[in-house]
């Protein structure tokens, strides 16, 4: 087999794997563990394009590398099969969603099998099969179990709350619960019934129903998540977005916030990762304070519901400059504030506010707008009417959705002030002075300030926190821009929520959990995949589904995020019924050492996945806090996108298309100025800038019917380029299947570490793909003779035992050393080219010998399996995988030079060069310099003023 047949070897070797379950790790053995995982990835019906297996395959090198460094490797596939694009399909077409998903799965799993990575293929998991979302299940029951224990600092189950309740009522418990959950005693407890007792319990359970703010599709049919929102509209589909307040099940995220925090530091992840997870969760220390209200538009007689706004503000300091009070235009209050006069006014800016999502409004810094509700409240300090408005810059889900407006201390409240005409009421001297307070060490030059004047800071703030304790108008507090996370979503391709709801309590309904032995609750049967006529999502279309045959179903589905919150577990034991893995395999694994993903999931799956993984770990069931010890961000591969241009006005009306080729573009301004537009055209029809004109007609005959081309000199249409993101909509994408049947899995591999590093955003360029596809054949030539056309000689085979030269020996173990290095600090791409360093030079030291050649192949191996695979076995290395082998030993000594080439300089200029042995005397050195025929040619016959030898660098003669 001299020449090499790249789709022969790697389907061969592919069967190989898939038979022998080579990648598949040892349930017990005493070899270190290494968990090496990718992002779980959603299978869309477009299937892969080559940026999509970047990451892939960089954790699928370090895995490989880890199998021959001794360790025992967990590296798994699954897939994220629930999701609103199938679901949304479901809808146009009526088809299952189960049904699309399933040929999406078939084809993505050819495809990652086709790239050849070394996947464990028996322990695939999908969220959408219900043996795995049975455990998505009874994680929330456990959830709905559980209650968070500030005092012990972690998650514990109910019953441990209940008994506290039973013998001391609220009295020293300190819980994470619902702001309106009300204090008792122990008799007042015992004396309530069970439902009661029940009812609130609720309100401390760490998954529990409550009315929320959400980013409401019409179009959908469902509550999106803010990272599933861009500019006011869907991700998906485009559809607008409007705010709304809903009932829907929580999740206490709020609880864990200081461990998330904490948890950073903990963890090897990207610094700015970390940050943006810091920035998320927000902390802040300061304080709430009440406002009372003065005057209530609409408040009925008796009704305290409105008797005062609640803030929190870290700079409670400055309440003395306080001029106006701004509530999120979702504000429970806001319809009992409005005044008659202002209701349409309202009414209109709250419709308005709807349709932006809250990223949007966060974003929008510069904009100004509000409206005034016609209702004052009270300062507490100075007793100060102060105007309320509504603003769309305060979100209700933040803190407690209203904001004391400070003018003089800051510059939105300050931009607010100015628009509406509002007072600016200085409370400190100047800006400066704000820093200088805020810095605890400064003496105070508060004005207009009651009881702080001449305070520092720090004396302030406390002195005015004291004061609201005492009367019972505030409290220290520390508070989270992080919310709870909201856990439904109106739609039918998702998990079904364990819970049925009977008759009680004060709502006239209460949730329960099914009886675990009922899981899975599985999806049932509908008619459409759309909401009933009234409203309810989908699930209400089923008939007959209630439990036990006369409970009503929760109707809402699991979000995206359920699924992928724990599903590293599911494949230490995927085959387990009787829990979602076992405490032996737990123990083992442990957690990945390795997780490799994109940032776009900063503040939602890796988030998500962080609690999660806490509160088992409060539960017993996971002995780690941390779920990811190691985690990279790969850089996008972005599409080099191609395009033609028409002249415009050509191509409309019945008029000829006419296109003109990019070098002749500057001719036709020139000529008449005419001008142009660019059209994408795909990139699969162009070879090297040159457009395959027919293949272009073919594929849009919209545009280039009868169409005439001002072509280049050379008779080729040359098209126009530009980077941009790979997508389907400007027709940049590239098959990986295309290059793998043209060019090989292996060259693929190679071609996508080459480009950059991983972590760096980088433009694919088929046309660069060559110089690697011509390294694996010059790889290949090493080992095999090219032979003649159609020759079958079995002695084309050219690796012989000879010893290595030094030469040799050197070039090998210096690509050992680099290799080794870097990856271990995740540089793929300059392994890449040192293996092309290493091959160009053992060519020309034509070096055939196996005791080379056999760790070179080692070395390759985790980058290219495939021709490495067939190699190591043509070396005699049979049976088995080369993922069983031992990676290359580096040895130091190979790298000792025993000889300098030193540059002779006469006169400063170099001459010529001369090798010495390293130890050579320097005196020897001179001897053998002024020997040279070459020196006494530059030296004209005179005698040297000196002779300079600088040892390992330079020899100097000076005439």
């Amino acid at each position: 087999m001299a020449d090499y047949n790249h789709r022969e070897t790697e389907q061969k070797w592919q069967r190989f794997w898939d038979e022998n379950h080579t990648y598949k790790p040892a349930d017990t053995t005493d070899r270190p563990k290494y968990y090496v995982l990718d992002m779980f990835p959603y299978p869309s019906g477009a299937g892969l394009h080559v940026g999509h297996p970047l990451g892939y395959i960089a954790s699928d090198i370090v895995s490989r590398y880890k199998r021959l460094k001794g360790y025992n490797v967990l590296h798994p596939m699954g897939f994220d099969s629930f999701g609103l694009p199938a679901e949304q399909y479901a809808i146009q077409t009526g088809q299952h969603p189960a049904v699309t998903t399933e040929q999406n799965l078939t084809r993505y799993i050819e495809q990652l099998k086709n790239i050849g990575f070394s996947y464990d293929w028996t322990r695939e998991v999908r969220t959408s099969d219900p043996s795995y979302y049975k455990w998505t299940q009874w994680i929330f029951m456990e959830l709905f179990r559980s209650w968070y224990n500030k005092e012990t600092d972690k998650a514990e189950p109910i019953e441990t709350l209940l008994a506290k309740f039973a013998a001391n009522g609220t009295m020293g418990v300190q819980a994470v619960c619902d702001e309106n959950a009300l204090a008792f005693t122990a008799d007042e407890w015992n004396a309530m019934t069970e439902t009661e007792q029940y009812e609130m319990s609720l309100k401390y359970r760490l998954t529990f129903l409550a009315d929320a703010v959400v980013n409401w599709c019409p179009a959908l049919g469902t509550v999106l998540a803010n990272d599933e929102v861009k500019d006011g509209v869907s991700e998906r589909g485009g559809y607008p977005v409007e705010q709304k307040l809903m009932r829907q099940w929580m999740m206490r995220i709020t609880a864990y916030a200081d461990r998330l925090l904490i948890g950073l530091d903990t963890i090897d992840w990207t610094e700015s990762l970390k940050e943006q997870q810091r920035n998320w969760i927000g902390k802040s220390v300061g304080a709430s304070v009440k406002f009372p209200i003065a005057e209530v538009g609409k408040k009925a007689e008796g009704d305290t519901s409105a008797s005062f706004i609640e803030v929190f503000t870290t700079r409670v300091d400055t309440i003395y400059g306080v001029t106006f009070m701004v509530l999120a235009p979702e504000h429970e209050l806001v319809s009992k504030l409005t005044t008659p006069e202002q209701k349409d006014a309202v009414d209109a800016y709250v419709n308005a506010a709807k349709l932006r999502s809250e990223r949007d409004r966060m974003a929008d810094a510069k904009a100004i707008s509000g409206v005034f509700t016609g209702s004052y409240c009270v300062n507490p300090f100075n007793e100060e009417k102060v105007p309320i408005y509504l603003a769309d810059y305060v979100l209700a889900g933040y803190g407690t959705g209203a904001v004391m407006a400070v003018p003089s201390g800051d510059q939105r409240d300050w931009n607010f002030a100015k628009h509406f005409n509002l007072p600016i009421v200085p409370i400190l001297d100047s800006q400066k002075d704000v820093e200088e307070q805020a810095d605890n060490t400064k003496e105070g030059h508060y004005i207009n300030s009651g009881m702080i004047d001449g305070m520092t800071y720090k004396d302030a703030t406390a002195t005015l926190i004291a004061w609201l304790e005492e009367r019972g108008l505030g409290k220290g507090k520390v508070n989270y821009r992080m919310r709870d996370a909201v856990f439904s979503r109106q739609r039918y391709w998702g998990e079904p929520v364990p819970v049925y709801f009977k008759e009680g309590g004060s709502t006239g309904k209460l949730p329960y959990l099914i009886d675990e032995s009922d899981l899975p609750l599985e999806l049932p049967a509908v008619d459409k995949y759309l909401p009933t006529e009234t409203g309810e999502p989908p699930l209400g279309r089923a008939e007959d589904w209630k439990y036990k045959g006369k409970y009503e179903y929760e109707l809402s589905t699991m979000p995206g995020w359920a699924g992928s919150s724990w599903y590293w577990y599911r494949y230490m034991d995927p085959q387990n019924n009787a829990e979602f893995a076992s405490k032996e395999a737990i123990d083992y694994w442990q957690n990945v050492d390795l997780y490799i993903g994109g940032t776009e999931h900063a503040t939602g799956h890796l988030l998500y996945s962080r609690f999660w993984n806490k509160f088992l770990k409060d539960r017993g069931y996971v002995p780690q806090e941390e779920p990811f010890k190691k985690l990279i961000n790969q850089g996008m591969i972005q599409g080099v996108s191609n395009f033609v241009y028409r002249v415009k006005g050509t191509g409309v009306d019945g008029v000829i298309p006419e296109f003109v080729s990019f070098k002749k573009l500057l001719d036709l301004n020139e000529a008449d100025g005419k001008s142009v537009s660019a059209l994408h055209v795909d990139v699969n029809i162009v070879d090297n800038r040159i457009l395959d004109i027919e293949a272009f007609k073919a594929s849009r005959p919209d545009l280039a019917e009868g169409a005439k081309f001002i072509l280049e000199d050379d008779g080729t249409y040359i098209v126009g380029a530009e980077v941009e993101k790979m997508s389907k909509s400007k027709f940049n994408v590239v098959n990986p299947d295309m290059i793998v049947e043209k060019y090989g899995a292996d060259v693929l591999r190679l071609y996508e570490m080459f480009l950059g590093p991983l972590e760096q955003a980088k433009p694919w360029n088929t046309n660069g793909i060559d110089g690697v596809y011509r390294f694996i054949r010059k790889f290949w030539r090493l080992f095999y003779k090219d032979s003649a056309a159609g020759s079958s000689d079995a002695s084309q085979w050219i690796v012989t035992d000879e010893q290595p030269t030094p030469a040799e020996l050197k070039v090998l173990h210096k690509t050992i050393k680099k290799t080794e290095e870097d990856i271990e600090l995740y540089s793929f791409n300059t392994s890449v080219s040192s293996f092309m360093i290493c091959v160009n030079e053992l060519a020309t030291l034509n070096c055939h010998k196996r005791a080379v050649l056999q760790d070179l192949v080692l070395l390759l191996s985790p980058y290219a399996p495939h021709i490495t695979e067939e190699l190591w076995a043509a070396l005699g290395n049979v049976p088995g995988s080369i993922s069983s082998a031992e990676f290359p030993k580096f040895n130091p000594n190979y790298l000792v030079e025993d000889s300098f080439e030193y540059p002779i300089q006469i006169n400063g200029k170099v001459r010529t060069t001369i090798s010495f042995a390293i130890d050579r005397a320097p005196t020897e050195i001179e001897r053998e310099v002024l020997a040279d025929e070459i020196v006494q040619k530059w030296m004209e016959g005179k005698t040297p003023k000196k002779v300079v030898v600088v040892p390992k660098r330079i020899v100097n003669v000076v005439l």
